[in-house]
């Protein structure tokens, strides 16, 4: 109505030919789609677009336009500052990482998308089975409402979730998972789990499918492919966290390249996991291994899964 309003009194004193009122443009377009008070800071790189998201900002949320930041560091660029190709990396992928070392692999065929959810080779002091099945499960539920908006996935998904005898927690599952996806703008509908753990999910697609290719070339195989070299730290600290809590004594061989980056430095990251689990990990680089190679290995010399 602002607009509207700003608008009619342009006509009265506009010159023609003038412009009095402009589509959006997309960043303007987002904001007005997903901006709330939750936001405290808006970070852009190009001059133009930044003025022009603080005047739209100040239309929309005065007390809120001092947050748009003008980005002008020529080290970095923007994304790589904020992480935001990691994330791009970690999040695109066939093998989508998630907490407590659950993770998903999601296929894409002709006719549908397929997610399997996967518990990992974790540790848990879950009473049974089947409290761990509902806590990775619901884990990987907010993960893939996420990952539809994300990846913008349409048509049938089918998610092979993992198996659970109690009907009360399939329920409750299936009542979360359509509370996660509530607040997904595309027209969807969710069955209830099958006898077999599948849910299948339609889901409108209103652009075409978000596809990133993040896997790299593979420097020991001319033909073959290998996932992006920067997520690996990010799966060996995963394991570095499931692997410390059943043992005090942790060995990780690794490619030289790799030993060094976690090693060198300060604080480097494996004085961060010193901090955070009051146990330390002897690095031992092995020139013999492949570049996103490595293992553990506990006190005795046995390798640790």
């Amino acid at each position: 109505m602002d607009r509207w309003s700003a608008m009619c009194k342009r006509l009265q004193t506009a010159h023609h030919p003038s412009k009095v009122l402009g589509e959006l443009n997309k960043a303007s377009s987002i904001l007005r789609d997903v901006f709330n008070d939750t936001f405290t800071g808006i970070h852009v790189d190009d001059e133009e677009l930044y003025l022009q998201t603080k005047d739209y900002l100040q239309e929309i949320a005065p007390d809120k336009a001092s947050i748009v930041k003008h980005y002008q560091s020529k080290e970095l660029p923007l994304f790589e500052k904020y992480h935001i190709e990691r994330q791009i990396k970690t999040s695109f992928g066939r093998t989508v990482s998630m907490p407590k070392g659950a993770y998903l692999i999601i296929e894409h065929t002709e006719a549908l998308h397929v997610i399997d959810v996967n518990s990992g080779n974790r540790s848990n002091k879950a009473q049974s089975q089947e409290e761990t099945a509902l806590e990775v499960n619901m884990i990987a539920a907010a993960e893939i409402a996420r990952q539809l908006r994300l990846r913008d996935m349409g048509g049938i998904i089918v998610v092979d979730f993992i198996d659970m005898q109690n009907a009360d927690n399939r329920k409750q599952l299936y009542d979360f998972l359509k509370e996660e996806m509530s607040d997904d703008k595309a027209k969807h509908k969710i069955l209830p789990p099958s006898k077999f753990g599948l849910i299948q999910i339609t889901r409108q697609r209103v652009r075409p499918e978000v596809a990133i290719k993040t896997r790299e070339e593979n420097p020991n195989n001319e033909n073959g492919e290998i996932e992006a070299p920067i997520v690996i730290i990010d799966k060996i600290t995963d394991n570095v966290e499931r692997i410390l809590k059943d043992h005090n004594k942790v060995v990780l061989n690794a490619h030289p390249f790799v030993a060094a980056y976690l090693t060198k430095g300060f604080p480097s990251v494996r004085m961060k996991w010193f901090i955070e689990h009051k146990k330390w990990v002897k690095i031992i680089p092995r020139d013999a291994y492949t570049y996103l190679e490595y293992h553990f290995f506990d006190k005795e010399g046995n390798e640790v899964k």
